[in-house]
């Protein structure tokens, strides 16, 4: 390697080595693995992704503040397997889905209040909260591990629903990563959360209201995690909770 190229090696940010893994590994998995490029893999592939990459997105925010948080796959499994469960019982798809975003939202403020004024740690905070409501949910709302989405329900035509012959979800993945990138960049909202994960005292004596802002990425977190659910039910047919035990959160921390 000759001296510029070395140089601009070096140069190199955070994101222009992960980008630069990812490519060898696309290339090396292309050149490996037979069929893997093939146009109905890569959909898939792109597919599965979408909802690691929604569920990233809330939990990105959160860590942007300083923040962790551990029960977005809980609140993703379980809000949604309780909404399957009140719609396969009879309940109002409306009532249903009030019931469930209502408590979404709860867990969201309860993750915030004890993070913002009870100055409890993000990840004991979190960790309690998710295990609560897998626990909670999985003991008294729902019958079974896997939930089916009722037949003709509109979950159900969403994940078959294709534009130019890829699935919806990729488009809602991308529609939901600028949306927040215009929120981050642009609004004074989203500057708030920069600033105050950078220095948090700062950012109190400058007048940027830390603990509101604090419990509104909590909430913000949760609320994706059901639309991840969503889609996620949506693409499968079902949900299954198991999921809650498994790597999922890892990976979304990871991304």
């Amino acid at each position: 390697m000759n001296m510029a190229g070395w140089l601009n090696f070096r140069s190199l940010n955070q994101e222009g080595i992960v980008f630069a893994i990812a490519v060898v590994l696309f290339v090396a998995a292309a050149i490996g693995l037979p069929g893997f490029i093939d146009a109905n893999n890569l959909v898939a592939i792109i597919r599965s992704v979408s909802v690691l990459g929604i569920l990233a997105l809330g939990m990105a925010v959160v860590i942007i503040g300083r923040g962790i948080d551990l029960s977005a796959v809980a609140i993703m499994a379980m809000s949604v397997a309780w909404y399957l469960q009140l719609l396969n019982s009879g309940t109002p798809d409306g009532l249903a889905f009030a019931y469930v975003l209502a408590g979404v939202l709860a867990i969201g403020l309860l993750n915030g209040f004890l993070v913002a004024y009870a100055d409890v740690p993000a990840i004991f905070v979190t960790l309690a909260t998710g295990s609560l409501v897998f626990g909670y949910v999985r003991s008294q709302l729902i019958t079974q591990d896997a939930v089916p989405v009722p037949q003709g329900h509109w979950v159900e035509l969403l994940g078959g629903l294709r534009f130019l012959d890829v699935p919806i979800e990729v488009f809602v993945f991308a529609g939901l990563a600028f949306l927040f990138f215009l929120f981050l960049r642009y609004t004074k909202w989203g500057r708030y959360i920069y600033f105050a994960g950078d220095n948090p005292v700062a950012a109190r004596n400058i007048g940027i209201p830390v603990r509101p802002m604090l419990v509104l990425r909590y909430v913000l977190s949760a609320f994706v995690a059901l639309i991840a659910g969503l889609l996620t039910a949506a693409s499968l047919h079902s949900i299954n909770t198991r999921v809650v035990n498994s790597t999922l959160l890892y990976d979304i921390v990871l991304v």
